[in-house]
């Protein structure tokens, strides 16, 4: 029995899992996301590592192996640190088993990471981080358009004719909605424009990977906007690219998953050198 820790520190959150593997099948035992809001994600980190272990019932010493992920690798109480392409792929396989794409959309960046049954990657593409189709982007067009996050998603599933942004910039593309808002076009219509742009982007990167007739999951802290998920489909069937696209109510923790899981393949891996060392 391995228990582990894994921790994603992203731009905009902290997610944290703890996980339990026994004959090599994880379990999950906890998990919590914290959003930075301007703290320090060190400290964030740290508590969440104090939650996860007291909620469960554990001591310090029980936790075999504390992996971390994204920005995690200034994290002084880590065992071992993994790139996030590689948890991303592995947490995705974890929670959609039929997962052999996977579209993660981070507040920087959006990327698209083919993976094998294992989780393995094989190869992956992503955006820039000055393109308008990361969650940062979103965000702020969320707020500038006086609607909260939590509505975008329902607003831009409403849209009756939206207007799409053409620049890849999101510098230029944040104008382009200012102009959009004076000559009268609809929050509705604006939202769907953009998401159809997001998509349009992160489908091209499925194409170059070569993503076809297979499941694609989303992870990352967009996963969970409807309004994204229906123009990535939509994008698609536009782009003649056959895949199924699938989301989870824990996406956000797949990078977390992902470094929790690999930290229990790791420790294991380890503590067999160690015997054949000894033996020798």
């Amino acid at each position: 029995m391995i228990t582990t820790i894994g921790i994603d520190i992203g731009t905009s959150a902290v997610k944290s899992v703890l996980f339990r593997t026994v004959d090599g099948k994880p379990e999950w035992l906890g998990k919590r996301v914290d959003r930075l809001r301007k703290r320090d994600p060190m400290k964030l980190a740290t508590e969440a590592y104090q939650y996860l272990q007291t909620d469960a019932g554990l001591q310090q010493n029980d936790i075999d192996y504390v992996a971390t992920t994204g920005d995690g690798e200034n994290v002084e109480f880590r065992t071992g640190h993994f790139y996030s392409m590689t948890t991303h792929a592995r947490g995705a396989v974890f929670l959609e088993p039929d997962a052999r794409a996977v579209i993660d959309i981070g507040a920087l960046h959006g990327r698209a990471i083919s993976t094998d049954e294992r989780g393995k990657v094989l190869s992956y593409k992503m955006t820039s981080q000055c393109a308008s189709g990361s969650g940062q982007f979103l965000e702020n067009i969320a707020r500038y358009l006086g609607v909260s996050q939590d509505e975008v998603g329902s607003l831009s599933k409403a849209a009756d004719d939206p207007e799409t942004v053409s620049s890849i910039c999101a510098v230029l593309a944040e104008t382009d909605v200012i102009n959009m808002v004076s000559r009268g076009i609809s929050t509705q219509n604006i939202l769907k424009g953009i998401h159809l742009s997001m998509a349009g982007r992160l489908v091209k990167l499925l194409k170059s990977i070569k993503a076809k007739e297979s499941t694609v999951f989303v992870s990352g802290g967009l996963a969970q906007d409807e309004g994204l998920l229906a123009a990535i489909r939509e994008q698609a069937v536009e782009q003649k690219l056959s895949v199924k696209v699938s989301s989870n109510s824990d996406s956000i923790y797949a990078g977390a998953i992902g470094a929790a899981i690999w930290g229990a393949f790791r420790y294991e891996k380890l503590g067999n050198l160690k015997q054949l060392a000894k033996a020798a």
